[in-house]
Protein backbone atom coordinates (compact mmCIF):
# COMPACT_ATOMS: atom_id res chain seq x y z
CA UNK A 1 0.00 0.00 0.00
CA UNK A 2 1.32 3.58 -1.23
CA UNK A 3 1.54 5.98 1.06
CA UNK A 4 1.16 9.62 0.35
CA UNK A 5 4.37 11.22 0.08
CA UNK A 6 3.30 15.22 0.53
CA UNK A 7 2.27 17.29 3.47
CA UNK A 8 -1.53 16.71 3.54
CA UNK A 9 -2.29 20.13 5.31
CA UNK A 10 -0.88 21.58 2.05
CA UNK A 11 -3.87 20.98 0.30
CA UNK A 12 -7.66 22.07 0.12
CA UNK A 13 -9.64 19.66 0.90
CA UNK A 14 -11.81 17.20 -0.62
CA UNK A 15 -9.00 16.85 -3.51
CA UNK A 16 -7.58 14.41 -5.68
CA UNK A 17 -3.53 13.85 -5.92
CA UNK A 18 -1.68 12.05 -8.50
CA UNK A 19 2.10 11.00 -7.45
CA UNK A 20 4.42 10.85 -10.20
CA UNK A 21 6.75 8.95 -8.21
CA UNK A 22 4.14 5.82 -8.78
CA UNK A 23 2.50 6.56 -11.65
CA UNK A 24 6.73 6.33 -13.05
CA UNK A 25 7.43 2.82 -10.93
CA UNK A 26 3.78 1.63 -12.86
CA UNK A 27 5.37 2.89 -15.88
CA UNK A 28 8.64 1.32 -15.75
CA UNK A 29 6.86 -2.37 -14.76
CA UNK A 30 4.36 -2.04 -18.44
CA UNK A 31 7.84 -0.86 -20.25
CA UNK A 32 9.31 -4.00 -18.92
CA UNK A 33 6.75 -6.12 -20.40
CA UNK A 34 6.77 -4.27 -23.81
CA UNK A 35 10.83 -4.77 -24.14
CA UNK A 36 10.45 -8.31 -22.96
CA UNK A 37 8.17 -8.95 -25.49
CA UNK A 38 7.78 -6.41 -28.48
CA UNK A 39 3.90 -5.97 -27.37
CA UNK A 40 2.83 -2.52 -27.46
CA UNK A 41 0.97 -0.81 -23.99
CA UNK A 42 -2.16 1.37 -24.55
CA UNK A 43 -3.18 3.56 -21.41
CA UNK A 44 -6.77 3.57 -21.27
CA UNK A 45 -8.55 6.63 -20.69
CA UNK A 46 -12.03 5.70 -19.13
CA UNK A 47 -9.78 4.62 -15.86
CA UNK A 48 -7.52 7.86 -15.68
CA UNK A 49 -7.76 10.76 -17.74
CA UNK A 50 -4.99 13.20 -15.92
CA UNK A 51 -3.62 14.61 -18.91
CA UNK A 52 -1.31 16.48 -17.05
CA UNK A 53 0.71 13.34 -16.43
CA UNK A 54 0.74 12.49 -20.06
CA UNK A 55 3.74 13.61 -20.52
CA UNK A 56 5.71 11.50 -18.28
CA UNK A 57 2.96 8.15 -19.31
CA UNK A 58 4.27 8.53 -23.02
CA UNK A 59 7.81 8.33 -22.49
CA UNK A 60 6.71 4.67 -21.60
CA UNK A 61 3.69 3.80 -23.24
CA UNK A 62 2.75 3.63 -27.10
CA UNK A 63 -0.54 5.33 -26.81
CA UNK A 64 -4.06 5.99 -25.42
CA UNK A 65 -7.41 4.04 -26.36
CA UNK A 66 -10.44 5.80 -26.09
CA UNK A 67 -14.44 4.88 -25.87
CA UNK A 68 -15.89 7.74 -27.06
CA UNK A 69 -15.67 10.82 -29.62
CA UNK A 70 -14.06 12.95 -26.35
CA UNK A 71 -11.88 10.53 -25.52
CA UNK A 72 -10.31 9.71 -28.28
CA UNK A 73 -9.79 14.10 -29.00
CA UNK A 74 -7.88 14.16 -25.59
CA UNK A 75 -5.59 11.83 -26.64
CA UNK A 76 -4.85 12.68 -29.68
CA UNK A 77 -3.93 16.27 -28.44
CA UNK A 78 -2.34 15.66 -25.04
CA UNK A 79 -0.92 12.05 -25.59
CA UNK A 80 0.09 11.73 -28.95
CA UNK A 81 1.88 8.74 -30.32
CA UNK A 82 -1.09 5.86 -31.41
CA UNK A 83 -5.03 6.31 -30.81
CA UNK A 84 -7.27 3.43 -30.70
CA UNK A 85 -11.19 3.87 -30.21
CA UNK A 86 -14.14 1.25 -30.03
CA UNK A 87 -17.88 2.07 -29.50
CA UNK A 88 -20.50 -1.30 -29.33
CA UNK A 89 -21.78 1.60 -32.38
CA UNK A 90 -20.53 4.09 -33.75
CA UNK A 91 -22.57 7.26 -34.32
CA UNK A 92 -22.35 7.97 -38.48
CA UNK A 93 -21.84 11.55 -37.70
CA UNK A 94 -18.96 10.93 -35.47
CA UNK A 95 -16.94 8.44 -37.47
CA UNK A 96 -15.53 11.46 -39.48
CA UNK A 97 -14.22 13.49 -36.87
CA UNK A 98 -12.81 9.99 -34.91
CA UNK A 99 -11.14 9.52 -38.41
CA UNK A 100 -9.18 12.94 -37.62
CA UNK A 101 -8.10 11.22 -34.33
CA UNK A 102 -7.70 7.75 -34.37
CA UNK A 103 -5.51 5.47 -36.12
CA UNK A 104 -7.08 2.06 -35.23
CA UNK A 105 -10.95 1.49 -34.86
CA UNK A 106 -12.74 -1.60 -32.65
CA UNK A 107 -15.63 -2.10 -34.22
CA UNK A 108 -18.44 -4.72 -32.01
CA UNK A 109 -19.67 -6.78 -35.13
CA UNK A 110 -18.21 -7.16 -38.80
CA UNK A 111 -21.73 -5.67 -39.59
CA UNK A 112 -21.11 -2.15 -37.86
CA UNK A 113 -17.69 -2.26 -40.36
CA UNK A 114 -19.23 -2.62 -43.02
CA UNK A 115 -21.56 0.02 -42.42
CA UNK A 116 -18.92 2.78 -41.67
CA UNK A 117 -15.68 0.88 -43.71
CA UNK A 118 -15.94 3.55 -46.82
CA UNK A 119 -14.71 6.65 -44.31
CA UNK A 120 -12.06 4.31 -42.80
CA UNK A 121 -9.30 4.03 -45.59
CA UNK A 122 -5.79 3.50 -44.30
CA UNK A 123 -7.34 2.98 -40.80
CA UNK A 124 -6.33 -0.29 -39.04
CA UNK A 125 -9.75 -2.17 -38.33
CA UNK A 126 -10.28 -4.70 -35.47
CA UNK A 127 -13.50 -6.90 -34.19
CA UNK A 128 -14.18 -7.43 -31.00
CA UNK A 129 -15.02 -10.94 -30.26
CA UNK A 130 -16.61 -12.28 -27.37
CA UNK A 131 -15.79 -16.22 -25.97
CA UNK A 132 -18.38 -16.14 -23.44
CA UNK A 133 -15.90 -17.06 -21.01
CA UNK A 134 -16.47 -15.39 -17.82
CA UNK A 135 -13.55 -15.55 -15.40
CA UNK A 136 -15.11 -13.08 -12.85
CA UNK A 137 -16.75 -13.54 -9.78
CA UNK A 138 -19.11 -11.09 -8.35
CA UNK A 139 -18.24 -8.06 -10.46
CA UNK A 140 -21.19 -8.52 -13.54
CA UNK A 141 -21.97 -5.32 -14.01
CA UNK A 142 -18.06 -5.86 -14.94
CA UNK A 143 -18.11 -8.67 -17.00
CA UNK A 144 -17.96 -8.72 -20.82
CA UNK A 145 -19.14 -12.06 -21.15
CA UNK A 146 -21.91 -12.29 -18.99
CA UNK A 147 -25.33 -13.55 -20.58
CA UNK A 148 -26.40 -11.41 -22.79
CA UNK A 149 -24.14 -8.83 -23.39
CA UNK A 150 -23.76 -6.87 -25.70
CA UNK A 151 -20.22 -5.92 -26.44
CA UNK A 152 -18.52 -8.20 -28.91
CA UNK A 153 -19.46 -11.02 -31.08
CA UNK A 154 -19.75 -14.30 -30.05
CA UNK A 155 -18.19 -17.13 -32.55
CA UNK A 156 -21.63 -17.92 -33.91
CA UNK A 157 -22.41 -14.29 -34.31
CA UNK A 158 -19.15 -13.72 -35.93
CA UNK A 159 -19.32 -16.48 -38.47
CA UNK A 160 -22.48 -15.70 -39.63
CA UNK A 161 -20.99 -12.13 -40.38
CA UNK A 162 -18.13 -13.95 -42.05
CA UNK A 163 -20.32 -15.83 -44.44
CA UNK A 164 -22.23 -12.53 -45.66
CA UNK A 165 -19.57 -9.71 -45.24
CA UNK A 166 -16.63 -11.67 -45.64
CA UNK A 167 -12.81 -10.42 -44.12
CA UNK A 168 -11.90 -8.24 -46.21
CA UNK A 169 -10.19 -4.70 -44.57
CA UNK A 170 -9.96 -6.32 -40.89
CA UNK A 171 -6.72 -6.50 -39.26
CA UNK A 172 -7.76 -8.39 -36.39
CA UNK A 173 -9.40 -9.05 -33.30
CA UNK A 174 -10.19 -7.49 -29.85
CA UNK A 175 -11.01 -9.41 -26.43
CA UNK A 176 -11.80 -7.28 -23.26
CA UNK A 177 -12.93 -9.70 -20.67
CA UNK A 178 -11.40 -9.13 -17.43
CA UNK A 179 -11.90 -6.76 -14.74
CA UNK A 180 -8.67 -6.59 -11.78
CA UNK A 181 -7.35 -10.01 -13.03
CA UNK A 182 -3.99 -11.68 -13.09
CA UNK A 183 -2.43 -13.31 -15.96
CA UNK A 184 -3.53 -17.12 -15.56
CA UNK A 185 -7.37 -15.47 -16.39
CA UNK A 186 -5.75 -14.13 -18.88
CA UNK A 187 -4.20 -17.15 -20.26
CA UNK A 188 -6.96 -19.50 -19.76
CA UNK A 189 -9.05 -16.96 -21.34
CA UNK A 190 -6.63 -16.28 -24.60
CA UNK A 191 -6.78 -20.17 -25.02
CA UNK A 192 -10.39 -20.22 -25.22
CA UNK A 193 -9.95 -17.78 -27.73
CA UNK A 194 -7.67 -19.18 -29.95
CA UNK A 195 -9.91 -22.51 -29.88
CA UNK A 196 -12.82 -20.03 -31.10
CA UNK A 197 -11.01 -18.28 -33.58
CA UNK A 198 -7.72 -19.58 -34.14
CA UNK A 199 -8.36 -20.38 -37.63
CA UNK A 200 -9.01 -16.85 -38.35
CA UNK A 201 -5.55 -15.17 -36.86
CA UNK A 202 -3.30 -16.82 -39.63
CA UNK A 203 -5.06 -14.05 -42.16
CA UNK A 204 -4.73 -11.02 -39.60
CA UNK A 205 -2.04 -8.61 -38.58
CA UNK A 206 -2.78 -7.40 -35.02
CA UNK A 207 -4.52 -9.02 -31.65
CA UNK A 208 -5.77 -6.56 -29.15
CA UNK A 209 -6.11 -8.61 -25.51
CA UNK A 210 -8.01 -5.23 -24.01
CA UNK A 211 -7.71 -4.32 -20.32
CA UNK A 212 -8.48 -5.39 -16.91
CA UNK A 213 -5.26 -6.35 -16.58
CA UNK A 214 -3.64 -5.88 -12.94
CA UNK A 215 0.14 -5.69 -14.16
CA UNK A 216 1.19 -3.19 -11.72
CA UNK A 217 -0.34 -5.36 -8.93
CA UNK A 218 2.61 -6.93 -6.47
CA UNK A 219 1.07 -10.63 -7.01
CA UNK A 220 0.61 -10.37 -10.75
CA UNK A 221 2.43 -13.03 -12.08
CA UNK A 222 4.55 -11.54 -15.71
CA UNK A 223 6.01 -14.01 -16.74
CA UNK A 224 3.14 -15.96 -17.21
CA UNK A 225 1.70 -12.50 -19.07
CA UNK A 226 4.88 -13.14 -21.35
CA UNK A 227 4.26 -16.16 -22.62
CA UNK A 228 1.00 -15.15 -23.53
CA UNK A 229 2.08 -12.74 -25.32
CA UNK A 230 4.87 -14.35 -26.96
CA UNK A 231 2.41 -17.41 -28.40
CA UNK A 232 0.31 -15.20 -30.28
CA UNK A 233 2.79 -13.26 -31.65
CA UNK A 234 4.90 -16.18 -32.84
CA UNK A 235 2.65 -18.49 -33.83
CA UNK A 236 0.04 -16.19 -35.82
CA UNK A 237 3.09 -13.42 -36.56
CA UNK A 238 0.56 -10.79 -35.10
CA UNK A 239 1.03 -7.27 -33.07
CA UNK A 240 -0.18 -7.50 -29.62
CA UNK A 241 -1.70 -5.06 -27.91
CA UNK A 242 -2.59 -4.61 -24.40
CA UNK A 243 -4.82 -1.69 -22.79
CA UNK A 244 -4.75 -1.38 -19.17
CA UNK A 245 -6.31 1.47 -17.31
CA UNK A 246 -6.13 1.00 -13.74
CA UNK A 247 -2.38 -0.76 -13.97
CA UNK A 248 -0.94 2.68 -15.09
CA UNK A 249 -2.36 4.50 -11.88
CA UNK A 250 -2.73 1.72 -9.41
CA UNK A 251 -2.38 2.85 -6.22
CA UNK A 252 -0.72 6.43 -7.54
CA UNK A 253 -3.17 8.59 -5.81
CA UNK A 254 -5.11 9.62 -3.06
CA UNK A 255 -8.57 11.51 -1.99
CA UNK A 256 -7.83 13.66 0.81
CA UNK A 257 -11.26 14.85 2.66
CA UNK A 258 -11.95 16.82 6.11
CA UNK A 259 -14.70 15.53 9.04
CA UNK A 260 -16.91 17.88 8.96
CA UNK A 261 -19.02 16.80 11.75
CA UNK A 262 -19.05 13.84 14.12
CA UNK A 263 -22.88 12.63 15.21
CA UNK A 264 -23.24 10.64 18.29
CA UNK A 265 -25.07 7.49 18.05
CA UNK A 266 -24.93 5.89 21.49
CA UNK A 267 -28.00 7.79 22.69
CA UNK A 268 -29.78 5.35 20.48
CA UNK A 269 -27.03 2.33 20.79
CA UNK A 270 -25.70 2.93 17.34
CA UNK A 271 -22.27 3.63 16.24
CA UNK A 272 -20.90 7.12 15.92
CA UNK A 273 -21.34 8.64 12.33
CA UNK A 274 -18.54 10.73 10.99
CA UNK A 275 -19.79 12.98 8.03
CA UNK A 276 -16.86 14.49 5.50
CA UNK A 277 -16.12 16.63 2.93
CA UNK A 278 -16.07 13.88 0.13
CA UNK A 279 -19.11 11.45 -1.15
CA UNK A 280 -19.14 8.27 -2.47
CA UNK A 281 -21.88 9.34 -4.49
CA UNK A 282 -19.93 12.66 -6.10
CA UNK A 283 -16.51 12.01 -5.45
CA UNK A 284 -15.62 8.05 -5.70
CA UNK A 285 -18.78 6.38 -7.13
CA UNK A 286 -17.11 2.99 -7.80
CA UNK A 287 -17.29 2.35 -3.85
CA UNK A 288 -20.97 2.68 -4.43
CA UNK A 289 -21.03 1.23 -8.11
CA UNK A 290 -18.59 -1.89 -7.88
CA UNK A 291 -19.10 -1.29 -4.54
CA UNK A 292 -15.78 -1.73 -2.73
CA UNK A 293 -14.00 -0.37 0.67
CA UNK A 294 -11.47 2.30 0.01
CA UNK A 295 -8.43 1.18 2.22
CA UNK A 296 -8.06 4.50 4.58
CA UNK A 297 -5.23 6.43 6.21
CA UNK A 298 -6.03 8.28 9.12
CA UNK A 299 -4.16 11.66 9.29
CA UNK A 300 -0.85 10.24 11.08
CA UNK A 301 -0.49 7.70 8.30
CA UNK A 302 -1.66 4.87 10.06
CA UNK A 303 -4.35 2.64 8.25
CA UNK A 304 -8.50 2.50 9.33
CA UNK A 305 -9.57 -0.61 10.65
CA UNK A 306 -12.54 -3.09 10.62
CA UNK A 307 -15.07 -1.90 13.13
CA UNK A 308 -14.28 -3.50 16.61
CA UNK A 309 -10.05 -4.17 14.87
CA UNK A 310 -9.16 -0.24 16.86
CA UNK A 311 -11.11 1.22 19.39
CA UNK A 312 -12.61 3.78 17.92
CA UNK A 313 -15.30 3.01 15.16
CA UNK A 314 -17.50 4.97 13.05
CA UNK A 315 -19.59 5.02 9.83
CA UNK A 316 -18.49 7.22 7.17
CA UNK A 317 -20.88 9.23 5.32
CA UNK A 318 -20.90 11.96 2.52
CA UNK A 319 -22.58 15.39 2.82
CA UNK A 320 -24.94 14.68 0.00
CA UNK A 321 -29.09 14.50 0.67
CA UNK A 322 -28.65 10.67 -0.50
CA UNK A 323 -29.35 8.56 2.95
CA UNK A 324 -27.05 5.86 0.74
CA UNK A 325 -23.84 8.25 0.84
CA UNK A 326 -22.19 5.77 2.56
CA UNK A 327 -18.47 5.09 2.66
CA UNK A 328 -17.94 2.51 5.07
CA UNK A 329 -17.75 1.23 8.56
CA UNK A 330 -14.29 1.62 9.81
CA UNK A 331 -12.64 2.05 13.21
CA UNK A 332 -9.21 4.46 14.24
CA UNK A 333 -6.81 4.34 16.63
CA UNK A 334 -7.86 7.85 18.36
CA UNK A 335 -11.10 9.45 18.59
CA UNK A 336 -12.21 11.61 14.96
CA UNK A 337 -12.99 15.15 15.53
CA UNK A 338 -14.20 18.16 13.15
CA UNK A 339 -10.82 19.06 11.13
CA UNK A 340 -9.43 15.89 10.88
CA UNK A 341 -8.01 14.67 7.41
CA UNK A 342 -8.59 11.39 6.03
CA UNK A 343 -6.94 10.01 2.85
CA UNK A 344 -8.36 7.45 0.65
CA UNK A 345 -6.07 5.34 -1.55
CA UNK A 346 -6.25 4.02 -4.97
CA UNK A 347 -7.76 7.26 -5.86
CA UNK A 348 -6.50 8.15 -9.34
CA UNK A 349 -8.45 5.58 -11.36
CA UNK A 350 -12.15 5.56 -11.96
CA UNK A 351 -12.73 8.80 -9.77
CA UNK A 352 -11.75 12.03 -11.69
CA UNK A 353 -13.41 10.24 -14.56
CA UNK A 354 -16.93 9.62 -13.14
CA UNK A 355 -17.01 11.99 -10.19
CA UNK A 356 -20.20 14.28 -10.44
CA UNK A 357 -21.95 17.46 -9.09
CA UNK A 358 -25.14 15.55 -8.00
CA UNK A 359 -26.65 18.47 -5.11
CA UNK A 360 -24.54 21.07 -6.77
CA UNK A 361 -21.71 19.34 -4.38
CA UNK A 362 -18.25 21.21 -5.31
CA UNK A 363 -15.82 18.76 -7.78
CA UNK A 364 -12.47 18.16 -5.90
CA UNK A 365 -9.54 20.41 -6.61
CA UNK A 366 -7.21 18.13 -8.94
CA UNK A 367 -3.12 17.91 -8.10
CA UNK A 368 -0.28 16.58 -9.58
CA UNK A 369 3.17 15.74 -6.96
CA UNK A 370 6.35 15.89 -8.94
CA UNK A 371 9.54 15.81 -7.31
CA UNK A 372 9.70 19.96 -7.60
CA UNK A 373 6.27 19.55 -5.34
CA UNK A 374 2.43 19.80 -5.64
CA UNK A 375 1.08 21.58 -8.27
CA UNK A 376 -2.74 22.34 -8.20
CA UNK A 377 -3.96 21.14 -12.03
CA UNK A 378 -7.32 22.05 -11.64
CA UNK A 379 -9.51 23.93 -9.59
CA UNK A 380 -13.56 23.38 -9.97
CA UNK A 381 -16.37 26.14 -9.63
CA UNK A 382 -20.08 27.61 -9.70
CA UNK A 383 -19.43 27.75 -13.47
CA UNK A 384 -18.19 24.24 -14.04
CA UNK A 385 -21.59 23.48 -12.60
CA UNK A 386 -23.57 25.33 -14.09
CA UNK A 387 -22.38 24.40 -17.77
CA UNK A 388 -23.06 20.78 -17.17
CA UNK A 389 -26.77 21.80 -16.93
Amino acid sequence: MNKPTFDITAVSTPCYVTEELYLKHNCEILDYVQRQTGCKILLAQKAFSMYEAYPLISRYLCGTTASGLYEARLGYERFGKETHVFSPAYKSEEIEELSEYAQHFVFNSIRQFNLHRERLSGKTCLIRVNPRFSTQEGHEIYDPCAPMSRLGQTLSSFENDVRKYGLSGIDGLHFHTLCEQNSDDLERTAEEVERQFGKYLKDMKVINFGGGHHITREDYDIDRLTRVILHFKNKYGLTVYLEPGEAVALNAGFLVSTVLDVISGKADGERDIAILDASAACHMPDVLEMPYRPVILSGDGKKAGEIGEKPYGYRLGGNTCLAGDIIGDYSFDKPLKTGDRLIFCDMSIYSMVKNNTFNGIPLPSVYLNTPDGLRLTKQFGYEDFKRRL
